[in-house]
C-alpha cells in the first residue's frame, strides 16, 4: 500500500469517524433540546395548573367568606377598616415583589418608585372608583346570597366590553356583542324564582347595586389599563404600589367619614375574627392571583376559574348557608360559563 493509499484511507476513516460523532452528537443534543422543551412544557403546564386552581380557589370562597364574616345578619366589625387593610395589604406585597426586583435586577428608571407628579396624578381616580365599588361589595348581601352575587359579577364583563368601545375606541366582534346578550340572558335565568310570586330572587336593590358595581369595576378597569399602557415599560409593581396607596389614603377618609366614633371607641380591629382575616387575605391574594394568570396563563384560565367559581360557590353554599340548588340556578350558570367563553374567543379574534 503506498503512502497515498494509506493517507486516502486514514483521511475516509476519520471523515467517517467524525461523520459518526457529528451525527451522534447531534442526535443527542436533539434528544437532550426535546427533553428540555418537554421539562419546560411540563412545568409550564404545572405552573398553569397552580395559577388556575389558586385563582379559582380564590374567586370562590371570596363571596363565601364575605356571607361567613357576617353574625346574626350583620358585620361586627367595620367594612372600611377591613377595605382599608387590603390595601395595606395589597402595599405590602407590592413592595416586596419590588424588593425582590430591585436585589435582582438593582434600581432602574421603570422599577423606582421616586416619580413626576403628571405620573402619580392618574392613581385617585381609579383608586376612589375601586373603593366604592369595593365597599358595595358587602352591602350588596343584604339583598343577595352568595351564588347570585358570582352570577351577578360577571356583569362587569359587559360594562369593560362597552366602555372598552367608548373609551379606547376598541372594535368588539360579533361574537363578543352575541356573548353580551347571553350574559344577561344566563344572569336573569339564574335568578328566577317560580316558587314565589317574585319572577326573580334579586330585589330591584341587588340588581341596581350589582350594576352600580359592574359600571365602576369597568370604568376603573379600562382606567388602569389606559394608564399602564401609557408606559408600558413601567414596572407593573409600581404601578400597582401607587394605585394602592391612593386606595389606602381614600380608605382612611371613608373610615374617619363612616366609622370614626366605632374605630376610636372600640378599636381598630373591633369585631374581627379568623373568617374577617382569611377574608382581607382572599381578597388581596385574589389581585396577585390575576397578575399571575395574566403573566404565566392565559385568557382561557380566567374563563375556567370564573365558571368553576360560580358552581364551586354554589356547592358549598348548599352546605354552609342551606342554599337552594334550582336547576333555573343552574342553567342560568351554564349560560354564563358559555357566554363568558364566548367572550374570551371574540376577545381573541379582535386580538389577531
Amino acid at each position: 500500500m503506498s503512502p497515498k493509499e494509506s493517507y486516502d484511507d486514514l483521511s475516509q476513516k476519520d471523515v467517517e469517524s467524525l461523520s459518526g460523532r457529528s451525527l451522534s452528537s447531534s442526535n443527542a443534543t436533539g434528544s437532550g433540546l426535546s427533553s428540555v422543551g418537554g421539562a419546560k412544557g411540563k412545568s409550564s403546564w404545572k405552573l398553569k395548573s397552580v395559577v388556575t386552581l389558586a385563582l379559582t380557589l380564590l374567586t370562590s370562597s371570596q363571596a363565601i367568606l364575605i356571607v361567613w364574616s357576617k353574625r346574626a345578619g350583620k358585620y361586627e366589625y367595620s367594612v372600611t377598616t377591613a377595605n382599608f387593610s387590603v390595601e395595606a395589604l395589597k402595599c405590602l406585597l407590592s413592595l416586596a415583589a419590588l424588593f425582590r426586583t430591585w436585589n435582582r435586577h438593582g434600581v432602574t428608571d421603570d422599577n423606582r418608585l421616586t416619580t413626576s407628579f403628571d405620573e402619580v396624578s392618574v392613581y385617585p381616580i381609579p383608586a376612589i372608583l375601586y373603593m366604592v365599588k369595593n365597599l358595595l361589595q358587602y352591602y350588596i348581601f343584604a339583598y343577595v346570597d352568595a351564588p347570585a352575587y358570582q352570577i351577578l359579577k360577571n356583569l362587569n364583563i359587559i360594562s369593560t366590553g362597552v366602555l372598552y368601545r367608548i373609551i379606547l375606541k376598541k372594535k368588539l366582534s360579533e361574537i363578543q356583542w352575541a356573548a353580551f346578550v347571553l350574559l344577561c340572558a344566563g344572569c336573569t335565568t339564574a335568578q328566577l324564582n317560580p316558587s314565589s310570586d317574585h319572577v326573580l330572587q334579586t330585589p330591584i336593590q341587588g340588581w341596581m347595586m350589582a350594576i352600580i358595581m359592574a359600571l365602576l369595576s369597568g370604568f376603573a378597569g379600562v382606567y388602569t389599563e389606559a394608564i399602564i399602557k401609557k408606559r408600558p415599560s413601567r414596572n407593573i409593581n409600581v404601578q400597582n404600589f401607587w394605585l394602592y396607596i391612593f386606595g389606602v389614603v381614600f380608605n382612611l377618609v371613608a373610615i374617619c367619614v363612616q366609622d370614626y366614633d366605632a374605630v376610636m371607641n372600640k378599636g381598630f380591629f373591633h369585631g374581627y375574627s379568623f373568617i374577617t382575616v382569611l377574608m382581607i387575605l382572599n381578597h388581596a391574594l385574589s389581585g396577585i392571583a390575576v397578575s399571575m394568570v395574566m403573566k404565566y396563563a392565559d385568557n382561557i384560565v380566567k374563563v375556567y376559574s370564573t365558571s368553576v367559581a360560580m358552581l364551586l360557590t354554589a356547592v358549598v353554599s348548599v352546605f354552609l348557608f342551606s342554599f337552594h340548588l334550582s336547576l333555573a340556578f343552574f342553567l342560568g350558570s351554564t349560560v354564563v360559563s358559555v357566554s363568558v367563553y364566548l367572550h374570551s374567543v371574540g376577545k381573541l379574534q379582535t386580538q389577531k
